[in-house]
């Protein structure tokens, strides 16, 4: 009998936490979930990992992981269908330049603008404040050097918009030195 009360103890954890971030206005940590539903994190984050394992198999919800907060999201193979129920504008697309940006964003976070320009070797002004008003970087502090450049990195929208559950689903960088020097690029 206490078997059967500890897996329905579960199941009920496993049900408010889902609960709770369905209602939650954003990205939660499990902190605040452990804080409302007066359980140790670490069984939260237990919690976590099941809910996500769970909705890895063929749902139309996932769980996405930003600076050690989390939300529901819609899937993203399932884009298309939601913009069209919302009546929402298909996604706008990024520029190269923009893509290029994103690429040295994600894997160098945090990092100032002049050191994107740096690896760019390009004027960055136009395209850090397009992908910046789109909500796919935010600025996450300053530097200590010279002037104290603001340091950017990724925000849950670009975890979104390139359907990433989380940023360690990067690809693998590489060194490409037979096309331009120390260029990075990603493994094909």
């Amino acid at each position: 009998m206490e078997e059967s009360t500890e897996i329905s103890s579960d199941i009920r954890l496993l049900s408010q936490v889902e609960a709770l971030l369905f209602v939650a206005s954003g990205p939660v940590s499990p902190h605040q979930i452990s804080e409302i539903l007066k359980v140790k994190t670490s069984e939260i984050e237990a919690a976590l990992k099941q809910i996500q394992s769970h909705y890895q198999s063929g749902h139309g919800i996932r769980l996405q992981w930003h600076a050690g907060k989390i939300q529901l999201t819609s899937a993203p193979e399932y884009a298309l269908e939601v913009e069209q129920f919302l009546g929402i504008e298909m996604t706008s697309r990024l520029s190269r330049a923009a893509l290029e940006t994103m690429v040295i964003i994600a894997y160098k976070q945090p990092i100032t603008r002049p050191g994107i320009e740096a690896i760019r070797g390009v004027n960055s002004d136009g395209v850090v404040r397009s992908i910046l008003s789109k909500g796919l970087i935010e600025e996450i502090g300053r530097s200590d050097g010279p002037g104290r450049p603001i340091l950017y990195g990724t925000t849950s929208e670009f975890l979104h918009y390139f359907g990433l559950a989380n940023i360690t689903e990067l690809p693998e960088l590489t060194e490409d030195v037979a096309h331009n020097g120390n260029a990075n690029i990603l493994k094909e």
